[in-house]
């Protein structure tokens, strides 16, 4: 079964909840909810990367992120942490205070990111994106969007590994949402076997637009029954790691779909 993260965004403009967990002490409840939710791991970040959002600066992203680590783990010393973010200087100071995993939007393209990881002997999720959020939905443009991403991550984690990165802490991410159209997620999510070559496949597909397209449900935080949906796809695919914000429904939906034979072998 896959494991499951719980979203924890802290910051003002989510796209998912409107910034219901923009303090530190409404992140870090959020965060303890999510664990006694049933969650595997939180996955913690402090930059809006929905279409269009402004960018945050990495001391601003710091002071928002690194607080609600250290107070979730100092409530919950064996909690699992993941930091979301796209800056060495955050990633560090997240790995100082406990966090154990770096998940980064833009596949370790910043030098930097991929010295800090290496030395820390860090776990890297590494995700596709084209462009930034600001400039991506203008580059949603594929002949083949499961090869061309596929080609492009595969490139990444050769690049990681370069530079001491260890492959065995790589995990993938083809990136559902980020510079890519409804026919794209959909062609992506079935075909999950395919990135698993590259290693452990990461999927955030939760609440986000393409669910709204096919569903009609334009708010996003009324997406949860459409989200699950996407959830046990990516989980009968072989996903291995379902980075979600309604962890009690899909853990729920996972325990039924398992039981059931629906997960992948």
């Amino acid at each position: 079964m896959p494991a499951l993260y719980g979203i924890v965004n802290v910051t003002p403009d989510s796209f998912s909840d409107g910034g219901l967990a923009a303090t530190t002490e409404g992140a870090i409840e959020r965060g303890l909810a999510l664990l006694d939710d049933g969650a595997d791991a939180l996955d913690i970040g402090g930059e809006s990367t929905r279409p269009g959002a402004a960018p945050v600066s990495e001391a601003e992203e710091r002071a928002r992120v690194v607080p609600v680590i250290a107070g979730i783990l100092r409530a919950r010393p064996t909690a699992a942490i993941s930091v979301d973010t796209t800056k060495a200087g955050v990633a560090q100071a997240a790995l100082d205070v406990g966090a154990a995993v770096v998940n980064d939007v833009t596949g370790l393209c910043d030098p930097a990111m991929r010295r800090v990881c290496a030395a820390a002997g860090a776990h890297v999720v590494i995700m596709h994106l084209r462009g930034t959020p600001q400039t991506m939905s203008a580059l949603a443009v594929y002949s083949d969007v499961v090869e061309e991403v596929y080609d492009a991550l595969a490139d990444r984690c050769a690049v990681a590994c370069a530079e001491g990165i260890d492959a065995a802490k790589l995990a993938v991410d083809p990136g559902l949402g980020f510079a890519k159209e409804l026919p794209h997620n959909l062609a992506l999510l079935k075909s999950l076997a395919r990135f698993r070559a590259l290693g452990p496949v990461w999927i955030g597909a939760s609440r986000k637009r393409f669910i709204g397209a096919l569903t009609g449900v334009t708010a996003p935080a009324e997406r949860q029954a459409g989200s699950v949906g996407a959830a046990l796809a990516a989980a009968r695919a072989g996903a291995a790691v379902l980075r979600v914000h309604d962890v009690a429904a899909t853990r729920q939906a996972l325990v039924v779909f398992a039981a059931c034979g629906g997960l992948a072998p």
